[in-house]
Parts: structure tokens; sequence; C-alpha cells
């Protein structure tokens, strides 16, 4: 089984560019007509991703029955259709069509007052909903910066694409393919000057899969990496999770005190780092099943299941 890094954003890339042009030159509702054929495309030549999607929905649908999801292909279809929307309001919020007035945010207080007292946090995020959309919690206080993690080449090349549109500067994209000392040092410096620092909990790591740990997720075990708790301990910071849904046609941001600060005594290290990676999954679960059409993992997310 490939590795996620190695499907689905070599192939999406391309249509991404398209959108963002079309977006640009003649808005929302413009780009509305294209997302339909760019989406049929990606669907019906991405087998692993439908594949991937397919399994997804079967196990939402087994878990929470009274949710009623639907599957198959239409239901399929309905999930890709849902990224491409996701896409759009990615633009939006990069292009600065997307202000704060324009989210809800739950959990924002807390955040607020560690940012008023220079305090960095690290936010433990997802590919559930619109990470991108959080670019907007860069105004939740004056010169607040947000860096965010990416781990692919291909994430990082479009993301500097958007910001040449953005409409602030203080959202820093730093690509790494694994967290080392360098990078941990780096993110401290961050951490100290009172930023933030996001980074994705639910993909495990490009390189070195002995560093992840298994968790149930909706009913079965998966995979999810070990690297950002140890970061997380490493930053001596308040942690929180971030998720942002879009809810009733309006998005809105989930700020979740995940821990005030990590610590992993040598002797318990492995039981403490799977408790809190079940912590994270469980809190993934509960948001995802909010919204079960905006997960955006289109890979065997339990291929640890087939071993």
């Amino acid at each position: 089984m490939k590795h996620w890094a190695q499907m689905e954003e070599r192939g999406i890339i391309w249509g991404m560019q398209l959108l963002l042009k079309v977006y640009l030159l003649f808005g929302r509702s413009v780009l509305q007509l294209f997302l339909y054929p760019v989406v049929s495309y990606y669907w019906l030549t991405n087998s692993k991703g439908r594949q991937a999607s397919l399994q997804y929905l079967q196990k939402v649908s087994a878990y929470l029955p009274e949710r009623k999801v639907q599957t198959g292909l239409y239901g399929s279809y309905r999930h890709f259709i849902s990224f491409a929307n996701a896409i759009i309001d990615k633009l939006a919020a990069w292009s600065g069509a997307l202000s704060l007035q324009d989210v809800d945010c739950h959990g924002r207080e807390a955040v607020v007052q560690h940012l008023e007292r220079g305090q960095g946090l690290l936010m433990l995020g997802s590919h559930l909903g619109n990470m991108e959309v959080c670019r907007v919690i860069a105004h939740l206080r004056k010169n607040i910066t947000v860096n965010i993690l990416v781990h692919t080449k291909h994430a990082e090349k479009f993301n500097k694409l958007l910001n040449r549109y953005a409409e602030t500067g203080r959202m820093n994209l730093i690509q790494v393919t694994e967290i080392t000392a360098a990078t941990a040092m780096l993110l401290q410096d961050k951490i100290d000057a009172g930023e933030l620092v996001v980074i994705a909990a639910d993909r495990t790591p490009i390189t070195g899969q002995s560093r992840v740990v298994r968790a149930d997720f909706l009913g079965q075990g998966a995979l999810f990496p070990q690297g950002p708790f140890i970061l997380a301990a490493l930053l001596e910071c308040p942690v929180y999770t971030l998720f942002c849904l879009k809810q009733r046609d309006r998005q809105v941001i989930y700020f979740d005190a995940f821990s005030a600060g990590l610590s992993f005594p040598r002797k318990q290290r492995e039981a403490m780092i799977g408790q809190c990676v079940q912590n994270y999954a469980s809190l993934l679960q509960k948001y995802c099943l909010l919204e079960p059409l905006q997960w955006f993992n289109f890979y065997d997310f339990w291929q640890v299941d087939d071993e």
C-alpha cells in the first residue's frame, strides 16, 4: 500500500491551480461552473481515492447508523464535491474574501487570553474540514503570526502560490519531511515569540514509519503519528486542537484545550504518548461525525488492519 504522500496531492495540483485562476479572475459564482467538470474528472480517474472514500463512508455508516450517511458511488461523488467546495473556501480565505466576521469561533476566549500574555501555542489540526480557513485566526489579536507545518512540497508549492494573493503576511508555511532537532529549535523560537504553530496530527510521517501509534478511530484501529505530541512536549507550551467545519453555510472554528503542557517521563513514555494519541483520535472522531463529508483523507486510513 502506497504512503499517503505518494498519492492524491500529486494528482490535484493542476486542478487547484486552474480553480485559483478562475476564482481570481471571475469570482466564486463563475468558479462554481468549473467545479463539477474538474471534480468529475478527478473522481473518475482517481480509483484509489474513490475506493478510500467508499471505505470511509462505509465505516461511518456502520459506526453510527442513525447518521444515515450516503454510501456507494453517489455518496463518494458527494464526498469529492465537498472536497472541491472546501477548495473554493480555501481560495476565499487566502484571497481575503473571508474575514473573522464571517467565521464563528468556539473556545476563542481561552486562546486570546494566552495570546494577550504573549504565550505561544501549539495547535493540533487535521484533514477534517478546512484548515486554510483558520488563517483568519491571525486576526484574533494584532500582530499574531501563524506558522503552519506542511509535509509535502506539493502542498508548500500550492500554498506559496496562494500566499501571493493573501491579504496578510502573518501566515508562514514551513515544509518539513520530518521533525528534527533543527525544526524543534526553529519552532521553539516562534513559541517563545508568542506565535501559533499548527500541525496536522492525523497522517503518519513520510519517513520513520515506526514512529506511529495505533488508536481506535470509527471502531477500528488506525495509525497516527507520534511526532506532533513529542513536539508538544519539547516546546513545553499549552496545546489546543483546532477543527474548522462548514455548518449551515458558515465556517465554524472549534478550539479545544488539549493540555496545559505535555511531558513524557521515560518509564511511562510509550503509554502516555499512546493515551495522548487516543485522546486526539477521539476528538477527531467527534468532529468527524458532525460533518462526515468533510473528512479529506483520500487514502486507506485503516491499512493497519490489512497487514
